[in-house]
């Protein structure tokens, strides 16, 4: 409930931001909002400080549904907010993938290198262009010990550093 919390409150602050910056010039055409989000450059004026505060709210740990690598809403929100600093503050990026103890050692590399590079895809399918690197752990290194979904589910994740 907090992680929600502190996801919406980042996505809250990040659009405050961009909608703070908005030009007086006049409108020459109408493009469309999600290409105007992931195409705008940021301004001189943009809150360096706001952007952020705005990502570390969202957090750096990305979860995944058993064996998958499709975002999740939540995570789509926190990139959200990511991707906005990092387009205003470019800096270079690890994503490590992370996998369950469940499947094969190979699998599990494989599948974490496929969650790192969803998260890279998503990041840059929104403007940033940052230099980003993939790595995956698959299951050699778990946030939590154990057998059971509660350990699982903290396992099967994307860590950006």
């Amino acid at each position: 409930m907090l992680n929600t919390f502190k996801t919406v409150f980042a996505l809250i602050a990040v659009l405050g931001l961009l909608s703070g910056c908005s030009s007086s010039k006049k409108k020459q055409e109408a493009a469309p909002p999600a290409a105007t989000t992931a195409e705008a450059p940021v301004s001189a004026g943009t809150n360096l400080d706001a952007l952020k505060a705005a990502a570390d709210a969202a957090g750096n740990v990305f979860y995944f549904e058993f064996d998958s690598f499709v975002l999740t809403e939540q995570t789509r929100a926190a990139l959200l907010a990511h991707s906005e600093y990092l387009k205003a503050a470019p800096r270079s990026i690890r994503l490590e993938g992370h996998a369950d103890e469940r499947g094969s050692r190979e699998y599990n590399m494989a599948l974490g290198e496929k969650r790192a590079a969803a998260v890279k895809d998503f990041l840059a399918s929104q403007g940033v262009s940052s230099a980003v690197e993939v790595v995956s752990f698959g299951e050699e290194q778990p946030a939590e010990k154990g057998h059971s979904e509660t350990s699982w589910s903290k396992n099967r994740r994307v860590e950006l550093k």
